[in-house]
């Protein structure tokens, strides 16, 4: 250290700090899952207020290149509504020894990343977030708000989301020149509705289908036209988003009771809509189950394609959590996706914030990812959870019982035994997982789903003539359940 003297802070500048946090807290609280929100928010601690710059300590530089790369649209824009555009955040990220820290000054998105030495040198090194300003709307050159990691390439395909992610590709290739205009996807929370909106935009653009593309959700579409009015712009506000070849608006549910807007809004569709140009929209129901809403404006939402995404199958979340860890560089075993997969159902969003969650802990904690840490993780979640019961599981307990080598359970061998253990494992692995057919099959050498609902079929007419069979089944389905339980 030079000797400074410490840094001395005015308590009311501590108090308002807590004031202004809380507030963004608030607003951040709508906009990710609640796992998230308590692994990387809660941690975060106000220091103090100065004019526009709010300073705020985390936990560790980790902590903070997290957030500065999952979360820096979320934190920018909420830093905007609650301070203004020109407000700065500083992070505070504790360091073991202060004489290396690093101030990184962090620009606008597309600028180059600058970096010098702290001074004078302080107990902590502050990181300055400047928050995105607002797009130039009279300019050429616009902010589409498009995620640059939501892309067809990412999304994983499964049965509960098929058609609406063919649609998307097939509205992205030809953006206006599909019937599917305009395309609304609907469905639950977290579910993938906003990763297929981006994809839709950032393809068109790479591709060049499309060159005006912008992505606004109906609150700040509202909020934008109310400020127009305000400035007497609304004008320039209407031709700004007629000017578009992609149109693309998250939540219209949130349309409901704001009577001018939607008429604005009405006018918007008509005429990008008579112009060839594409319209995509997602909300949380059907269009037609939306109330406050405007009937000529429910009628348009249904002129083209309005497809649901539903809450993806057990195969469809191991493959979403394998392609996230994979993109995160994280090697993680087998056991723990199928725990995580197995006991985290209702939604995709919920399910990355347990992955998340799981390597944060793992990180900063200094542990290997385990199904054991990954219990302490989801017990925040969802509470007591359940051991995954894999088909391998299924295997080696019917093996054991029936004192035969496990590896023949996956041979071609028709010994009379080993192909009575198999069915009834193919029995179990049916009954008691929610593994398709055709994947139950393979972990049995690669056989066939036909192959797979005639030992089904067999063993449940077994069951019915033969008491000892049907005592054996029964013994060995309860082995499991004990084994299936924390």
């Amino acid at each position: 250290m030079d000797g400074t003297s410490p840094l001395v802070v005015n308590p009311s500048e501590e108090d308002q700090a807590g004031d202004v946090w809380r507030a963004c807290l608030d607003l951040i609280k709508e906009k990710v899952n609640t796992q998230s929100f308590k692994t990387w928010f809660e941690p975060i601690v106000p220091l103090y207020l100065r004019g526009g710059r709010l300073t705020v300590q985390v936990p560790s530089q980790f902590f903070y290149d997290w957030l500065e790369e999952h979360y820096y649209t979320i934190i920018s824009a909420t830093i905007e509504t609650v301070l203004g555009k020109d407000a700065h955040l500083e992070y505070s990220v504790k360091t073991d020894d202060p004489q290396l820290e690093i101030d990184y000054q962090i620009p606008p998105q597309g600028a180059p990343r600058v970096e010098r030495r702290a001074f004078p040198p302080q107990p902590t090194s502050f990181t300055t977030l400047q928050p995105q300003r607002p797009a130039d709307r009279s300019a050429e050159a616009f902010q589409s708000f498009l995620n640059a990691r939501y892309t067809f390439e990412n999304f994983i395909k499964g049965d509960s989301n098929q058609l609406a992610r063919a649609a998307a590709s097939a509205v992205a290739n030809n953006p206006g020149g599909t019937s599917f205009n305009p395309l609304v996807i609907y469905g639950g929370t977290g579910l993938g509705k906003t990763h297929l909106m981006h994809a839709i935009g950032n393809y068109a653009i790479a591709n060049g289908k499309a060159r005006r593309v912008i992505y606004v959700s109906s609150e700040k579409f509202t909020v934008e036209f109310v400020e127009s009015i305000q400035r007497d712009t609304a004008n320039e506000f209407a031709g700004f988003y007629r000017s578009m070849d992609i149109l693309i608006v998250d939540d219209i549910q949130f349309f409901a009771g704001k009577e001018r807007t939607q008429d604005h809004f009405f006018h918007t569709f008509n005429e990008l809509h008579q112009l060839g140009k594409q319209i995509v929209l997602s909300s949380d129901r059907p269009p037609k189950e939306l109330k406050g809403l405007d009937d000529r404006l429910l009628s348009r939402f249904q002129w083209g394609l309005t497809s649901d995404i539903q809450p993806p199958d057990l195969e469809t979340r191991i493959a979403i959590l394998r392609n996230k860890s994979e993109n995160e560089g994280i090697d993680l075993p087998q056991d723990v996706v199928e725990f995580i997969a197995t006991n985290v159902t209702s939604n995709i969003r919920e399910l990355e914030g347990c992955l998340i969650s799981l390597m944060a802990k793992a990180s900063l904690e200094g542990r290997d990812i385990t199904v054991d840490l990954a219990r302490d993780v989801l017990k925040v979640v969802v509470g007591d959870v359940k051991s995954p019961l894999t088909i391998e599981t299924i295997q080696r307990t019917v093996c054991e019982y029936f004192s035969i080598p496990e590896d023949l359970i996956r041979a071609k061998t028709r010994k009379q035994e080993v192909v009575n253990a198999r069915q009834i494992a193919m029995y179990l692995a049916k009954e008691m997982t929610n593994c398709s057919l055709k994947t139950i099959g393979l972990h049995f050498g690669g056989r066939d789903h036909s192959t797979v609902i005639h030992a089904y079929q067999s063993v449940e007419d077994q069951m019915r003539i033969d008491q000892k069979y049907l005592s054996n089944v029964t013994q060995i389905k309860r082995r499991l359940q004990m084994i299936g339980h924390v």
